[in-house]
């Protein structure tokens, strides 16, 4: 008898399908869908041992799919980064610094490693180096802005070594003051070797607590509703070595999240012979539904890598990039290994695709390839992109950099960056993702947020209407689209018979809050292969939990990931108001938010502080 293991009743769930978009019953077995209805036809299945879940109503959606995140590697680190996802303001982002430096014991750093802009912020600004020796003066703090910069605190000026006799880095900048001695800034220009190779010299976690941090980090991404990611790779995330942590977790059945993994090469002058060493160990789809192979990139070689920095100039590939690219191409068509390539201008897609042509033309294409990001790609370039095959993966970049883009390159090029409305109109597979974490956000609730309403986190609009997404499409992208990147279009994306029981249940219905809240959008319970994985609120007593985080300073045991609006943690600054209005353009309670960062500061440099600002309200 086919009696479900689990019933998802009174709920308002939305399966992707077109024949039947909503229904109000579930019903999973073996990890799953058996069926789907009414909540009579579906309660009816139920024996004596179904677990029955009453959704109260909520809104149900398939577990989200990020097409391009790193998160093998993301794991390794999160227990020790403070994240300022959603943070907002200066003041709140430098009241964690401060308290977390108290924390952090030496040798370690204070790494704050993407997922914010200043434009998140009340203030409207990045803080400055001063305020960051301010909040930590002895622990050493890293603080990544976008693929542009890093801010380092004098403490990790000292351990680095760093002083007015070190040279810049090929494709960076250690900026100096008049004196000579560096200021703590590093600039990339255009390329962040500068800012990750810095990064790479702070301490690592030890291999438990990095086992640790990978399953916290996938808890995160559960509370997000995210239940699969394709991987892709990333700087330092050697084969195998780098791997045995997302492996072990495997083996223990600790895997909340679904990966699918690419593997990206490590070292300029050596990619072809990593591929060639990887294409002996490993074929695609080499694993389970838990973990498994994908392929190739995205990066297949270092000389077609054309950093999305738009502080920076757009930069030129080398001349030897065709030649380095070829035979690599050539290596993976051969092998019938999928493959993907970082590219975020057209000018550099026109190179790549000249080369896959090439390739395509000796020994076609059997499976697939994807463009990663393509923010500038013209029509052109579509139409060559889906003549070959392939498929586009795009992420919410342009939340975070969307101010810095419309400075270089204009409101109108920003109107279709990337033109991802025009890439489903000419019916080529497209999936989104968040391209995380050294840079945006992992909250899948952003880009759906930039996708339906075009906005950055600034609240600049870039998209103009016609360009936007509607959200059933937006999240279609996220789901459905996502799954042909990993070749599972047949047993994720939708809530059918036959395919994985991965879903979420939404703090908020995803169709109905207004424009602006759908960032703020978190699940109340996530299931993974017909299992609970998280489970908050009215679902709380469902929740499988998870060790606490190790070690015991983490930023996670203090203040979990992204900034939770729904738990109240910015209360203070969103509920208390000075009443002032001053020429630094502060008004009410981003001033007390600010007073609020409790740095130990006098009164004369508090008003040098505000005076800095344009301020002449020290009423608090």
């Amino acid at each position: 008898m086919n009696t479900p293991d689990l019933i998802l009743d009174n709920g308002k769930i939305t399966t992707l399908l077109r024949s039947q978009p909503t229904v109000a019953a579930i019903a999973i077995k073996d990890g799953k869908i058996i069926d789907m209805g009414s909540s009579h036809e579906i309660t009816s299945l139920a024996g004596p041992k179904t677990q029955i879940i009453d959704l109260k109503g909520k809104r149900v959606i398939p577990g989200l799919n990020d097409s391009h995140t790193h998160l093998i590697r993301g794991g390794l680190y999160y227990n020790m980064e403070l994240r300022w996802e959603g943070v907002p303001s200066v003041a709140d982002a430098l009241r964690l610094l401060q308290e977390q430096a108290q924390r952090t014991p030496s040798p370690q750093w204070v790494r704050v490693v993407g997922g914010w802009s200043e434009f998140q912020f009340a203030e409207r600004r990045m803080p400055t180096l001063e305020e960051i020796n301010a909040a930590a003066p002895d622990t050493p703090v890293f603080i990544l802005h976008l693929y542009g910069r890093a801010l380092l605190n004098k403490a990790a000026l000292r351990v680095l070594g760093f002083d007015h006799n070190t040279p810049n880095p090929p494709g960076g900048e250690i900026v100096h003051d008049k004196q000579g001695n560096p200021t703590g800034l590093l600039v990339a220009k255009p390329s962040a070797l500068i800012l990750y190779s810095t990064l790479a010299k702070a301490p690592k976690l030890a291999i438990d607590d990095q086992i640790n941090s990978t399953r916290h980090f996938m808890r995160e991404l559960n509370r997000l509703g995210i239940t699969s990611v394709i991987d892709a790779g990333g700087g330092g995330q050697n084969y195998p070595d780098d791997y045995q942590v997302i492996e072990s977790l495997h083996q223990a059945d600790q895997m909340t999240v679904r990966v699918a993994y690419n593997l990206f090469a490590q070292k300029a002058g050596e990619e072809l012979e990593d591929y060639q060493r990887w294409t002996e160990m490993v074929m695609p789809g080499d694993g389970d539904a838990n973990l498994r192979f994908n392929g190739g990139g995205e990066n297949l070689t270092w000389s077609a890598a054309d950093f999305e920095n738009f502080l920076e100039p757009r930069p030129d590939l080398a001349a030897s990039m065709e030649q380095q690219l070829e035979p690599i191409v050539e290596l993976l068509a051969e092998k019938e290994w999928p493959f993907r390539i970082h590219a975020t201008y057209n000018e550099s897609i026109s190179r790549f695709l000249d080369v896959f042509e090439r390739v395509n033309g000796k020994s076609p294409f059997k499976t697939r390839f994807i463009i990663d990001h393509a923010e500038t790609v013209d029509e052109h370039n579509i139409e060559r992109v889906k003549a070959l095959g392939g498929g586009f993966a795009i992420q919410h970049r342009m939340a975070f950099q969307g101010e810095y883009f419309v400075e270089r390159f204009g409101k109108a090029a920003a109107q279709a960056t990337p033109p991802v409305a025009k890439m489903l109109e000419m019916g080529l597979p497209v999936g989104a993702g968040t391209d995380a974490t050294r840079v945006a956000s992992y909250n899948p609730w952003v880009c759906l947020y930039w996708l339906s309403e075009g906005k950055t986190l600034g609240g600049l609009e870039l998209t103009p209407e016609r360009n936007r997404l509607d959200r059933e499409t937006a999240l279609r992208l996220w789901t459905q689209g996502s799954a042909w990147f990993s070749g599972e279009a047949d047993r994720k994306g939708t809530l059918a018979q036959g395919q994985y029981a991965d879903l979420s249940v939404l703090s908020d219905d995803y169709f109905a809050v207004a424009g602006d809240d759908i960032q703020h959008i978190e699940s109340v319970l996530t299931v993974m292969g017909g299992k609970v994985v998280y489970a908050a609120k009215d679902f709380a007593k469902l929740d499988p939990g998870a060790p606490p985080p190790s070690p015991e300073w983490s930023p996670v045991g203090k203040y979990g990931g992204h900034w939770r609006k729904s738990e109240g943690k910015n209360a203070s600054a969103a509920k208390v108001s000075c009443g002032c209005s001053c020429s630094c353009g502060l008004h009410g309670h981003q001033h007390q938010s600010a007073w609020l960062a409790g740095l130990p500061i006098s009164d004369k440099d508090k008003t040098a502080f505000w005076g800095a600002l344009g301020c002449n309200c020290f009423a608090f």
